[in-house]
């Protein structure tokens, strides 16, 4: 049996066995001492006062919405404008150029390094319509295969939304669910909407009903026109009367409704059991850019006034040096502190913990809700900061614990002066 030095952990991801226990301190964290045999936890309990204060801890985290098909692929396809019209250009652009190899090598690339920085899962849309498609779906499947046992993959087949009403679109979608995968499609930007919406929506709704999967959309990903994808699907729910696992992706012009239309909407989808990923990255890089203007209004998903109304929420890294977005990496801490000014989420309050948390693992369906408990798996990410405020000064260094087992820290984690070789206390 291994134990761990006395570790600062949030208290809500935490089930204590037995009575006793202390409460949170004012940043959400309890000190606990974790002892491991063969992978799992076999005692949680309090910590004794400690004269030196406790390291932060996390259970591994959950990325809900990613593009591991284009990942990576800003040097073959920039997108210098940083509109979603080039954007889409840029992607189709890539499209063309796209094999089977270099998919396998940056989605290979984007897992080990998600693996090293502490995600446990990822869902990743994949661009399944046009000559990229192929070579995707090629390899991906594979690399979920093989990374079944570090990181749970799941895969989206993302289309325009008419593909669902084509007899191509059924084949693609008996084969997606054939491998587990879900089935998705954009409604509105980068591609105008349309009198035919609605019946794609129905076609791709009866689809996945009749497979027995779910469905996760790129909705409402612009600044104009409010809500109306979320509202149309609403719409399309409420007269067919299915209810399937939906995941609203971005939902950002949902934001510029006024407070009562906001406010009937999210009822609306709460009533729905449909859920939200909000992409605040990849929005504010895109949304409301007009030349030689700074937005004053910054469309994102309104993540409080959905969770209020009971909508699980979580918060995604989206894209990854793509025409998308040219920055970013998969470091799930860097997005947590990130989300601090651009969602005003405070991660030492319960609601704004849970979309990096135990959201994602509820809207993935993974069997792990990640609440640290007895039994569970040894799975940790120990962090070099001692509370909140420390982690949000800088990106903190950390190991991350899988099954009992410490990884080794990543080249990217290691002090620049180690890695040239140069004496840390040369002036």
């Amino acid at each position: 049996m291994t134990a761990l030095p006395p570790l600062r952990l949030p208290r809500a991801l935490l089930e204590a066995p037995g009575d006793g226990w202390p409460g949170a301190d004012a940043d959400g964290l309890i000190t606990v001492v974790l002892e491991h045999r063969e992978g799992r936890w076999v005692d949680l309990r309090p910590a004794r006062r400690q004269e030196q204060p406790a390291l932060m801890a996390l259970p591994p985290l959950v990325e809900p919405h990613a593009h591991l098909d284009k990942v990576y692929s800003w040097p073959e396809a920039q997108n210098r404008s940083g509109t979603m019209a080039e954007a889409l250009r840029a992607n189709r652009a890539e499209h063309d150029l796209r094999r089977a190899d270099r998919v396998a090598e940056r989605a290979e690339r984007a897992l080990r390094e998600a693996w090293q920085l502490g995600l446990r899962a990822i869902r990743s849309h994949i661009d399944s319509h046009g000559p990229g498609a192929a070579p995707a779906w090629q390899v991906l499947p594979d690399l979920a295969d093989a990374w079944r046992d570090r990181i749970a993959l799941q895969l989206v087949a993302m289309v325009p939304i008419a593909h669902w009403t084509t007899a191509s679109g059924e084949a693609l979608a008996a084969e997606v669910a054939a491998r587990g995968g879900l089935l998705g499609g954009v409604i509105g930007p980068p591609f105008r909407r349309g009198p035919g919406d609605a019946r794609a929506l129905e076609a791709m709704l009866r689809l996945a009903d009749r497979h027995g999967c779910g469905i996760d959309l790129h909705i409402d990903e612009g600044d104009d026109a409010p809500g109306e994808g979320v509202s149309l699907l609403c719409s399309v729910l409420e007269r067919l009367g299915l209810r399937l696992p939906i995941t609203c992706s971005h939902a950002a012009s949902m934001a510029l409704l006024a407070a009562p239309a906001l406010t009937a909407l999210v009822e609306r989808m709460a009533a729905l059991d449909l859920t939200v990923v909000a992409l605040p990255r990849t929005n504010q890089y895109l949304l409301a850019r007009q030349e030689g203007r700074t937005p004053l209004l910054r469309p994102l998903a309104p993540i409080r006034q959905l969770q209020s109304a009971g909508v699980t929420v979580s918060v995604g890294i989206d894209n990854v040096q793509d025409p998308w977005f040219p920055g970013g990496d998969f470091d799930p801490l860097a997005l947590l502190r990130d989300a601090v000014t651009m969602t005003h989420l405070l991660p030492w309050q319960r609601c704004g913990l849970a979309p990096f948390t135990t959201a994602p693992a509820r809207i993935l369906q993974l069997p792990w809700d990640g609440v640290i408990r007895l039994g569970g798996s040894a799975d940790l990410i120990v962090i070099d900061a001692h509370g909140w405020t420390e982690l949000l000064i800088r990106s903190p260094q950390r190991r991350v614990l899988r099954s009992g087992t410490w990884l080794a820290a990543p080249a990217w984690q290691q002090p620049a002066a180690a890695l040239l070789g140069i004496s840390p206390t040369l002036a």
